[in-house]
């Protein structure tokens, strides 16, 4: 199962025949022990193994945070590798880390690489820094010493000092070299990668291809390393971009690609605010759209949002391309319309009209970086308070992710009223079938579906439902 990868680890260049489906983690702290990068939860929760990863995107390297417990080996094959032992030398904070030391924001310091590394990556990749947007890039860290009042002080800090050294935008990486923010080596990490043969494999049909990995190193880890798999490498499936009048996404773009998105950011405004809620930076940074689709959870927040988006699929093998409509690619509890040597490789739906309007929420135990308990999202086109076409999805209802079609049909060409609305949470409740579990009783998750699909009329029509009938 062993290929061969040639990366780079801080300022090493590393060539070696390993398992690509080893964890980063594991590579990083058994074969070069390096110890810096923690072994916390293995779930991309608490951050304490983020580290950076740098690839040249469009011709200009880019760094991003990521979970490294989560990352296969095999994806930084071509990349560049940053642990806390390739920030500073050993006789030597960086200011980021002095700030830490200054602020007592490091108790027992199990948590304080993570911390370090994410702070980073944003100061690396943003020219105007701002207190909530470094606060952000720090939400997938957890501390359980300090109480997070101190890290707060350090961050302000560090994002008060780093706005202060006007620092050149295009010449960024130089100029931070120059403040000893990073290290001298990383001058010379661009041509580096460029000089980097990457091994990646084509051969999609007959190896298990993976996206992000960000739940299925999570519940298969160990399984994995005894199966072929391959990554989505592939450039072409990364793009987010308009051709006609539809919007196509490639099924390997990110959630994080989706929130800073000037398409959706246009067209979806809320939809880029709430995906900060999905899951921490790390995360976003790793997980793909086409890997949470084919995942098929019931509950997963990006499956209901294109159900209700009335997506289409495109499927490629060797033979062909085929396209399907995402509402009819679930067939029952994980089992999707796909054979085995077939790959997702596009999302594709229509631009919004002008009268189109869209709203997702979800209810979770946590408010932030949590799985929903029940999810919805909805398009609604209307002339005049009057229907013309509607999409409803719900998630956690049912086996596999629904798109509520008899519910929509019925709201077609009605006038919008708050009577409307709970009429058709009748026929809501005939289309979904929950379950008791951990997230909640079935009649629980029915009451969340019901004020939800309640919460989206209230939220893009005021003016013409009545919260007081509604509540």
């Amino acid at each position: 199962m062993e290929q061969k990868l040639e990366f780079i680890l801080n300022d090493k260049n590393i060539s070696v025949h390993d398992n690509p489906a080893k964890t980063l983690l594991d590579f990083i702290r058994n074969n070069e022990g390096l110890k810096g990068t923690k072994e916390g939860c293995r779930e991309g929760d608490c951050g304490a193994c983020t580290v950076l990863l740098g690839e040249i995107v469009s011709n200009k390297l880019k760094y991003k945070s990521v979970n490294s417990c989560l990352f296969p080996v095999g994806r930084v094959a071509g990349k560049h590798v940053v642990t806390i032992e390739g920030l500073n030398d050993p006789k030597n904070l960086t200011p980021i880390q002095e700030e830490f030391n200054n602020e007592g924001a490091s108790q027992c310091g199990f948590c304080t690489p993570g911390f370090v590394n994410s702070l980073t990556g944003y100061v690396i990749e943003n020219n105007k820094l701002e207190f909530h947007k470094a606060e952000n890039a720090i939400a997938g860290n957890i501390c359980r010493c300090t109480g997070y009042s101190s890290i707060k002080r350090a961050t302000d800090n560090v994002v008060e000092f780093i706005n202060s050294l006007n620092i050149i935008s295009n010449e960024r990486i130089k100029s931070l070299v120059d403040k000893n923010i990073i290290p001298k080596y990383f001058l010379e990490i661009e041509n580096r990668l460029i000089k980097l043969k990457k091994n990646e494999s084509n051969d999609n049909n007959s190896k298990m291809l993976v996206g992000g990995g960000t739940d299925l190193f999570v519940q298969k880890a160990e399984s994995l390393l005894s199966q072929e798999i391959s990554f989505s490498n592939n450039y072409n499936l990364n793009e987010i971009k308009i051709i006609g009048s539809e919007i196509q996404l490639g099924a390997a773009v990110t959630v994080e690609q989706i929130k800073n998105s000037e398409i959706f950011i246009k067209y979806f405004p809320t939809l880029t605010e709430q995906l900060s809620l999905f899951a921490s930076l790390p995360i976003r940074n790793s997980a793909t759209i086409g890997g949470n689709i084919v995942n098929a959870s019931p509950i997963g927040d990006s499956t209901s949002i294109f159900l209700a988006l009335n997506s289409d699929l495109i499927i490629s093998s060797k033979e062909k391309k085929r396209k399907i409509k995402l509402s009819e690619f679930y067939k029952g509890y994980k089992i999707l319309d796909l054979m085995n040597d077939e790959l997702v490789e596009e999302i594709i739906f229509e631009l919004p009209g002008s009268n189109t309007k869209f709203s997702f929420e979800k209810v979770s135990k946590r408010t932030y970086l949590d799985i929903a308990s029940v999810n919805s999202a909805i398009k609604i086109e209307t002339e005049n308070n009057l229907i013309k076409s509607v999409f409803l999805s719900a998630g956690g209802v049912s086996p596999i992710p629904l798109l509520l079609k008899e519910t929509s049909n019925y709201l077609t060409n009605k006038f919008i009223t708050a009577q409307l609305v709970l009429d058709s949470i009748n026929i809501v409740h005939s289309e979904i079938s929950p379950i008791s579990d951990i997230r909640g009783s079935a009649d629980y998750k029915k009451l969340l579906l019901s004020q939800l699909i309640k919460a989206h009329f209230i939220k893009l029509f005021p003016e013409l439902v009545d919260m007081e009938v509604l509540l």
